[in-house]
């Protein structure tokens, strides 16, 4: 017997699962499909959250050997237990998998584990699970997300060649990391091995690290992880690859077009990743991917066949685990004839390093390619009382202003808690709020977001501690 539903939904990631509730709270009969027993995707099971609670436990261990005694904290021996760490990062996991399949109980959400295909633009085919099971349903978004890109020469093993995947569960911490691409994903992954005792170096193919942030970011960013202990080798591109027992070595062509061993006992690769669609016979459904993999789709993320809805890295744009969870929450309050609208340019974007990145809007030089007449004011953390007391002086707030309107159009931050100072940034691109609207709110001192008031200031040349 073939199960009816209004909405069945192929993954259960921060996109998926998220419309999933949305949609039971408005009264559609809905099922989330995912091959995972654990729910929540790459992000909770491999990508967002365990990184984190790993960048978490490594900043501490760091702190405690390198800043501690500063704070008057003094201990005769810190050493680090990677066993201890990665069991937290798993109870944590465990936690939120716990708690999403209560949220979908509470919501009347039906999950089913297994590997869904599509058989017709309306019905579908779950097997991998208990039996193979028929499903068909009014509407249907795919949810997928993406996997890590390999290098051809250099498949993943998850032993020596590292994905962001098997960099989340070492057993023991490199001596040598070599990290082939310093984007986000790897200037944190590399940042958690450095600061428990690897040698870390990376290769990047651009002339900078993080190259979407603000440039005046990547620079600050990468001076900051170079006094870590960081080494980078920028305009540099892997060629070739030798892996032997105990370690790897690359052939790695410089700036000068010199080529150089480097060699070290695990390799990552994070130079991006791809959409996932395998197995979902996307033909039966009369979809046809781009080349580059993504699922075209239209402003109402439906795609060729129009009751077939889809989002998050499928689609193009930036592959943000927020971004997908709006995009789902669109989907199902469109299915049920409402109305939504995201503003893409209030979506922020974080790098959790330390000291923290994060961009929301349009860079400096974004605005200027757009042709737009700006202004721009920053303010640095070391002359703020309160990041001077918390020893956190490295970074400074950046806002870009369109000189017309005095319209805010790009918050920046580099330093502590830049994840959390963003969403001030998101508010005022939202809401389309103005400089002056910023300068009259008053700011609680001291405190680190005085420091967003200060670069408005500064926008009019009006910064009072700077």
């Amino acid at each position: 017997m073939v199960e009816q539903y209004d909405l069945a939904i192929i993954g259960a990631g921060p996109g998926g699962y998220v419309a999933a509730i949305r949609a039971a709270q408005l009264g559609l009969k809905t099922v989330c499909i995912d091959k995972r027993k654990e729910l929540g995707g790459t992000c909770l099971n491999v990508g967002c959250i365990p990184s984190k609670a790993l960048l978490q436990s490594s900043e501490y261990y760091y702190k405690a050997l390198h800043e501690f005694k500063t704070h008057g904290i003094e201990s005769p021996s810190v050493s680090c237990n990677l066993q201890q760490m990665m069991k937290r990062k798993t109870e944590i996991l465990s936690s939120f998998n716990l708690g999403i399949a209560g949220l979908f109980k509470k919501n009347k959400v039906q999950h089913i584990v297994g590997s869904a295909s599509f058989t017709s633009p309306h019905t579908l085919l779950v097997t991998g699970g208990v039996a193979p099971q028929e499903i068909a349903a009014r509407f249907i978004l795919i949810a997928t997300g993406s996997e890590p890109i390999a290098l051809p020469f250099l498949p993943f093993d998850e032993k020596r060649i590292l994905s962001s995947t098997g960099a989340l569960s070492l057993d023991v911490v490199p001596r040598k990391m070599l990290v082939i691409g310093a984007g986000v994903i790897g200037v944190e992954l590399g940042s958690v091995y450095s600061r428990l005792g690897s040698e870390v170096t990376f290769i990047e193919f651009f002339p900078r690290i993080c190259p979407t942030l603000d440039e005046s970011l990547s620079k600050e960013l990468l001076s900051c992880l170079q006094k870590q202990g960081m080494q980078f080798h920028l305009a540099s591109k892997v060629v070739a690859a030798t892996v032997g027992q105990t370690e790897v070595t690359l052939q790695v062509t410089l700036p000068n077009h010199v080529t150089q061993e480097m060699s070290g006992d695990v390799v990552l690769v994070c130079i991006g990743r791809k959409p996932y669609t395998q197995g979902l016979n996307l033909d039966k459904a009369g979809i046809t991917p781009t080349e580059k993999g993504f699922i075209p789709i239209t402003s109402s993320f439906r795609t060729r066949a129009p009751h077939i809805f889809a989002i998050g890295d499928l689609v193009d744009g930036p592959m943000l685990a927020h971004k997908a969870s709006e995009e789902g929450v669109a989907v199902a309050e469109i299915i049920a004839e409402h109305t939504p609208k995201i503003e893409y340019m209030a979506i922020p974007n974080v790098v959790y390093t330390h000291p923290e990145v994060a961009s929301v809007g349009l860079s400096e030089k974004e605005a200027q390619d757009a042709g737009l007449q700006t202004k721009t004011g920053s303010f640095p953390f070391k002359a703020s009382s309160k990041a001077k007391c918390a020893q956190e002086e490295e970074g400074f707030v950046k806002i870009v202003v369109e000189t017309k309107t005095e319209r805010i159009i790009g918050v920046h931050i580099i330093g502590a808690h830049a994840a959390e100072l963003i969403a001030q940034g998101a508010l005022a691109i939202q809401n389309k709020l103005t400089l002056s609207e910023i300068i009259n709110t008053p700011y609680a001192h001291p405190t680190f977001s005085e420091a967003l008031k200060e670069a408005a200031l500064a926008v009019m040349g009006r910064a009072i501690h700077k």
